[in-house]
């Protein structure tokens, strides 16, 4: 058995390597949707159906849990597929298998709030508000998932999300850094034009945006910290497995990298960021 991760590319690969770093022994099975990448311009029927068809082929290989390791797949499709596919789904496998997204894990690191608590609706004016950014596709954007679920825990956080359209797949195709540092910086002077200024915080709201952390880095303020979902959802992961051990994670260390796209090398920016070739084989 296996811990499954899919993304609609390469982005989940960060999420992927927070997973080798915290659960170094579990056997993890990466699926990248690549044929139909990148998903933040689609429909939301095409993003549930997508998601589904990527959990069912990581099921059918042998996961017990899945990782939506995609903001876009966790804010349209994860509660959905959890409440309307998956319990009949399990039924019919025989077995305990999961799915799980990488919002709750973000949300409950930038309120430092438990996913359950919601805060005390007070009628006294906030003295300061935590302007928190966060950078995502047009899809997530839509959703508001970030805007909803933040103001439920947090009354003195304010959310400001930037769309970003093209970013996802500038990297998904190995873009110069020209070209990426460009999109970037871009997508910040935006949002802190939106905003009047720089944002306290910054969520990258893209697992693939994390490929590109440093140029967020380099464009924002030294000052203002970056939310790095990869090393929430892991740690959360980790805690979810000690308190749910009827789930078989595999103790080998396997590896497998499955894409629905062209098998083979990616490209030198995934070497970069991965410190090496990585060969994907066709799912």
């Amino acid at each position: 058995m296996a811990i499954g991760v899919f993304d609609s590319g390469i982005g989940g690969l960060t999420v992927h390597r927070k997973l080798v770093d915290r659960l170094g022994q579990a056997d993890l099975i990466y699926l990248a949707d690549q044929a139909h990448t990148p998903y933040g311009g689609k429909d939301g029927e095409a993003i549930v159906d997508l998601t589904r068809a990527g959990c069912e082929r990581l099921f059918a290989a042998g996961c017990d849990l899945v990782i939506l390791a995609c903001n876009t797949a966790s804010a349209i499709a994860l509660r959905r597929l959890q409440q309307t596919w998956l319990p009949a789904y399990r039924r019919d496998l025989g077995r305990p298998v999961n799915l799980l997204g990488i919002i709750v894990p973000t949300i409950e690191a930038a309120t430092g709030m438990p996913w359950e608590h919601e805060a005390e609706r007070r009628g006294d004016k906030i003295e300061k508000l935590d302007i928190l950014a966060v950078f995502s596709t047009p899809a997530t954007a839509r959703s508001r998932v970030y805007e909803i679920e933040i103001d439920k825990r947090r009354q003195d956080v304010a959310v400001f999300v930037e769309p970003c359209p093209t970013l996802a797949s500038l990297i998904e195709t190995g873009a110069g850094a020209i070209d990426l540092s460009t999109a970037v910086e871009a997508h910040v002077k935006a949002i802190s034009a939106r905003i009047g200024r720089p944002p306290d915080r910054a969520i990258l709201g893209c697992t693939h945006y994390e490929i590109v952390a440093d140029m967020f880095r380099a464009a924002l303020p030294p000052e203002t910290p970056l939310i790095h979902q990869p090393q929430a959802t892991a740690d959360a992961l980790a805690d979810y497995l000690r308190n749910h051990p009827q789930y078989d994670v595999g103790t080998a260390g396997r590896r497998v990298f499955l894409t629905t796209g062209k098998p083979g090398v990616q490209h030198s920016l995934t070497e970069a960021f991965w410190g090496g070739p990585l060969n994907f084989e066709q799912a």
